[in-house]
C-alpha cells in the first residue's frame, strides 16, 4: 500500500511539474506578444550568425535594424559586405553595392509568422501559430524554443532568448528544413526609437540595375541573410 501511495504521489507531482512548465512557456509567450503590442517602433546593432549544416561553415555579419509598425524595416548589413534591405508599405527593396543590383520583391514573403523578421521584431504570432516550450535560462536569458505548427521550408524550429525583466527579445534562431540555421543576437536595443519616412523609402541609385520579382514571384535569394 505505502508503495502504491509513494507512486501516486510522485505521478502527481510530475504532472504538476508538467503543467507548470506548460503554463510558464505560454505566460512567457504572452507577456513577450503584450510587450511588442504597445511598442511603435525600436531600433538596434545586432550580429548575425549563418551556419550551413553540411558544410560546417559559418558567416558573421553586423549591421542594424530599425524598425516601425505594421512592418516597415531598414535592416542594414554592414560587415563583411553592405547590404540595404527595406520593406516599406507596399514592396521590398534588396539593394546589393557591391553588385550594382538592387531586387524588388512583394510584400507577401515577409508577412509570415516563420520569417525571421517577424520573430526578430516580435510580430510572430506566438501563442496563435507556435508551439512553445520552456527551456529554462541561458546567459541570464530565458530560453525558449518554438515549433511551428505548420512547418514550412524556411523553419521548421526556433529559439529565443527572452530579457526576463522587460520581455524584450535580445536573441533568435531559426532552424531550416535542411538543418542550416540563421541567428541574430542584439547588441543594442532602443524601444520605441524616433523614426521617420525617409528611413522606410528607397530611391534606386543611378547605374543600378533593377531585378523585379514582383510579378513573377520568384525570389532570387533568401531574405534578411
Amino acid at each position: 500500500m505505502r508503495t502504491c501511495v509513494s507512486l501516486l504521489v510522485a505521478m502527481f507531482v510530475l504532472v504538476c511539474t508538467y503543467s507548470t512548465v506548460a503554463f510558464s512557456a505560454s505566460d512567457t509567450a504572452s507577456r513577450i506578444q503584450s510587450r511588442y503590442e504597445v511598442m511603435r517602433s525600436f531600433s538596434a546593432t545586432f550580429e548575425q550568425t549563418l551556419t550551413h549544416k553540411e558544410s560546417g561553415s559559418k558567416e558573421k555579419r553586423q549591421g542594424s535594424l530599425l524598425f516601425q509598425k505594421p512592418l516597415l524595416i531598414r535592416w542594414q548589413t554592414e560587415k563583411p559586405h553592405e547590404e540595404t534591405l527595406i520593406v516599406t508599405a507596399s514592396e521590398i527593396w534588396d539593394y546589393l553595392p557591391d553588385e550594382e543590383i538592387v531586387y524588388r520583391y512583394p510584400l507577401e514573403l515577409v508577412q509570415d509568422s516563420r520569417s525571421i523578421i517577424q520573430v526578430v521584431t516580435g510580430q510572430a504570432a506566438l501563442t496563435r501559430d507556435f508551439e512553445v516550450m520552456d527551456e529554462g535560462q541561458e546567459g541570464g536569458l530565458l530560453k525558449l524554443r518554438l515549433y511551428p505548427r505548420e512547418p514550412a521550408p524556411q523553419m521548421v524550429e526556433a529559439c529565443l532568448w527572452v530579457e526576463l525583466s522587460t520581455s524584450l527579445i535580445r536573441r533568435a534562431s531559426i532552424v531550416d528544413f535542411y538543418g542550416n540555421s540563421n541567428e541574430v543576437r542584439f547588441l543594442s536595443f532602443q524601444p520605441d526609437a524616433a523614426t521617420k519616412s525617409s528611413n522606410f523609402t528607397f530611391k534606386v541609385p543611378r547605374g543600378v540595375e533593377v531585378e523585379d520579382r514582383i510579378a513573377s514571384h520568384v525570389q532570387e535569394r533568401e531574405l534578411f541573410k
